[in-house]
């Protein structure tokens, strides 16, 4: 039973740690995309050893007779993998359209 609280437990806190890499990339108002990207990669990094740990407790590889899932394979580093995945994604768009559509709708203000 103890254990079911800290995989649930574990879960919850690498929910909450990828929470803090979204807001890094896109919710900073008036800082440059070079700066938002060196604080994203900072979190990802701790995120990711938070969801590696979580992962590790999904895993159960200490148990011999239990059939020890893939780490890749356990919820929250997939949940993580997924995250960092579409973050990059709608990180390099936003910096893309940024870059070369926003000079466009400035120029043509009245």
């Amino acid at each position: 039973m103890l254990f079911d609280i800290a995989k649930a437990l574990s879960f919850f806190l690498s929910i909450l740690s990828l929470y803090p890499v979204v807001v890094s990339a896109f919710f900073i108002p008036g800082s440059r995309w070079e700066d938002r990207m060196v604080l994203a990669l900072a979190r990802v990094g701790l995120a990711g050893c938070i969801c590696l740990l979580s992962g590790i407790l999904f895993a159960r590889p200490w148990q011999p007779n239990h059939s020890a899932e893939q780490l890749l394979a356990t919820l929250p580093v997939r949940m993580f993998l997924w995250t960092i995945l579409g973050v990059a994604i709608l990180f390099t768009l936003s910096w893309y359209f940024d870059v070369e559509f926003v000079p466009l709708l400035w120029r043509n203000l009245p």
